[in-house]
């Protein structure tokens, strides 16, 4: 029995029965405190008629009388007809019924918020946040109530808290498999993404399909964002995902979301393939979806569709119209010529695919665009794969949770459902989420927030334990020991010929139980593009002449990708070849120290040319070693000679300073280069 308890059976406050029991030494602090079965007897006497007298009202004849009380006290309670307490009867509700003037209970879910114990306890958040204060916790409302400071702090406003165990979260996996009866499935409409180099005329393409102009509203001609859209042919609707090139398809795959069933190759008929192309075969090829050649610009003069074709085969892209099975149109996004004819070969896969999606289950989908926009909050739009999206539905992407306050679709009307390959714009979310999350549906709001709140938890513990390259590597190589081991390449080198001659070298080189695939080849420097790709396929990126991008190299370091650059083709063959034996254990590594931009050139008497320039990032130092690069391409490997800031010789600069500086033996510098400089580690075998 606790104290308010006893308090309402004899009709007292809880402060008089506390203060009736320091006087007989019984240990109580709160009205909240239990007493025992004796004790509670002992106070039962205390206020009782008889000792509430003359004599006995003081506190030397209760305690001498207490003996005769407790022996007693059947008797007392039958001639007082004193009834069996039961015990108070707690609601599911958020405040239960006043047990007593001063005294009231209350319920809470475990790990609710600030703003849900102030609810509980029917006071203002600010009152709450404040009491936290005053103990030292900052807390806002949206964060976990201190579970040490709740009875605390209950207490300091009349309540006493029943603390509910929380019901476990539901399991939702980040992309779940369904096994639909294939009665319940219908056609649904394909989804398709168009790709190609840039300025070749994708959005002029989806322009024209959709009749809706949307170049004239972006920057430059160029989409700076993704959208989704539908269009009609034949009374079957398909569905476009415009994205900025092949990054935005590849950054969806990484997060593993395939949504995609038709990829629409865009190649100008007056460029042919150019390096983006190559990378968009790439990117396409590793995802495994059927492919249709869009040869664009047919009305511009120079068109040459043959040579197109022709260019396509180097990379595997065979055209019916060459004997293959990859189907290609000549159109012109301008004009509209053509376009219906490639339409009419979309709907025709589409047909012959007949994909299927299951309308009756709650929605789940993948968010493949999200922003915040003024006076809307976060907006993201979701191509729904499964179910039924309706306004109102609770709902949860990654670790962002929300509530479909309005559905809108590509034109911006409000849509009371979406269903299968439907693109819709959602208004509701609680943060803004990434492209690529998977989307789902939750019975209600506390579902959905629970599960978003544990993987946001999960991804912050995550963060600090992403693989290195070295990780990566050695995961590679135990992988490589197997039968049948496969080892994925990424190759950039500095130009076209050394390249041709490093992809048939490549090819050669084989083992029983092994092989090379060579996902993508390019000229150039290591882009972020071409991290990506190397993340999403697993591969190792091999350079020949050429340096990583600063920031490809920062996502690398994130990633945990392998980038392995080489001067001499024996060693990047040899080690190449080691790798694929799964011996291979770098005995070297390198450390890029700083790199500096040059901005002016000097002629300076009986030295030669000095370059000025700016520390971009880390440091340079005099004697170090160092790479001169022109467009990502090594154009000199030497040594630091001299550096200088102003007219001082000095040992190193730092990032942020301007400083001279020259090659030993070496003046073809010019305004634009990067200077990498460098140093070399041993580092022990494994």
């Amino acid at each position: 029995m606790r104290v308010y308890e006893l308090a309402r059976e004899l009709d007292v406050e809880s402060k008089d029965v506390l203060s009736r029991a320091e006087e007989l030494d019984i240990e109580v602090k709160t009205a909240s405190s239990g007493l025992s079965g004796e004790e509670a007897d002992l106070l039962r006497l205390a206020f009782s008629p008889e000792q509430t007298g003359e004599e006995a009202t003081t506190t030397e004849e209760v305690a001498t009388s207490t003996d005769q009380a407790v022996e007693t006290v059947e008797s007392r309670e039958e001639a007082a007809q004193v009834q069996p307490v039961e015990e108070p009867e707690i609601e599911d509700s958020a405040v239960d019924e006043t047990v007593e003037e001063d005294i009231r209970i209350a319920t809470l879910t475990e790990g609710a918020t600030v703003s849900e114990f102030a609810e509980a306890i029917g006071q203002p958040v600010g009152e709450v946040v404040k009491e936290l204060l005053g103990r030292g916790v900052p807390a806002g409302a949206g964060q976990s109530m201190p579970a040490e400071l709740i009875d605390e702090i209950a207490e300091r406003f009349g309540f006493i808290i029943e603390v509910e165990e929380a019901p476990a979260a539901p399991v939702v996996a980040e992309q779940p498999e369904f096994d639909d009866d294939e009665a319940d499935l219908v056609s649904r409409p394909p989804v398709i993404t168009v790709m190609g180099h840039v300025d070749h005329g994708k959005t002029t393409l989806l322009d024209y399909i959709r009749k809706a102009s949307v170049v004239e509203d972006e920057e430059g001609g160029i989409t700076q964002h993704i959208g989704a859209y539908q269009t009609e042919v034949n009374g079957r609707l398909i569905t476009f995902i415009d994205t900025p090139g092949h990054e935005a398809f590849t950054a969806l795959r990484a997060r593993g979301a395939n949504i995609t069933d038709i990829v629409v190759l865009v190649v100008a008929a007056d460029d042919g393939v150019m390096p983006q192309t190559q990378e968009a075969i790439s990117h396409a090829k590793a995802a495994g979806v059927n492919l249709v050649v869009a040869i664009n610009k047919m009305d511009v003069a120079g068109a040459d569709p043959l040579r197109v074709r022709t260019e396509l085969t180097n990379h595997d892209i065979v055209t019916e119209e060459l004997g293959g099975e990859v189907p290609s149109v000549e159109i012109s996004a301008v004009n509209g010529s053509g376009v219906s004819d490639l339409l009419e070969v979309i709907d025709l896969i589409a047909q012959l695919e007949d994909f299927k999606g299951n309308p009756k289950p709650t929605a789940s989908g993948v968010v493949v665009e999200a922003q915040l926009e003024r006076g809307r909050g976060a907006v993201a739009t979701v191509i729904i794969q499964r179910g039924t999206l309706k306004q109102g539905d609770a709902f949860v992407a990654g670790p962002i949770a929300g509530r479909a306050r309005a559905l809108l679709n590509e034109h911006g009307d409000r849509v009371k459902s979406a269903g299968p390959s439907d693109p819709v714009q959602i208004m509701g979310w609680d943060d803004v989420p990434a492209a690529g999350d998977f989307f789902e549906v939750m019975e209600n709001d506390r579902d959905a927030r629970r599960v978003a709140d544990e993987r946001q938890q999960a991804e912050q513990a995550e963060a600090h334990q992403a693989p290195s390259a070295k990780d990566r590597l050695q995961g590679l190589l135990e992988q490589l020991r197997s039968e049948d081991a496969t080892l994925n390449v990424i190759i950039k080198a500095d130009a076209q010929g050394s390249l041709e001659a490093l992809r048939e070298s490549i090819g050669k080189i084989e083992r029983e139980g092994g092989k090379i695939q060579i996902i993508h080849t390019g000229v150039g420097g290591v882009s972020e593009n071409d991290v990506t790709l190397a993340e999403v396929t697993e591969s190792v990126i091999v350079g020949f002449n050429v340096r990583p991008e600063p920031k490809a190299r920062r996502a690398a370091e994130e990633a945990g990708v392998q980038v392995r650059t080489y001067g001499v083709i024996y060693e990047l063959l040899d080690e190449i070849e080691q790798l694929l034996v799964g011996q291979l254990a770098p005995d070297r590594e390198e450390v890029v120290l700083g790199t500096a931009e040059v901005r002016a050139l000097f002629k300076v008497p009986r030295v030669g040319t000095v370059a000025g320039c700016y520390v971009i990032e880390g440091v340079v130092q005099r004697g170090a070693k160092a790479r001169l690069l022109r467009d990502g391409v090594v154009i000199h490997d030497g040594i630091i000679d001299s550096l200088k800031r102003f007219k001082d010789d000095v040992r190193e600069v730092s990032s942020g300073f301007e400083c001279g500086m020259g090659f030993e033996s070496y003046d073809d510098i010019k305004e634009g280069d990067n200077i990498e400089v460098y140093e070399v580690r041993e580092v022990a075998r494994t």
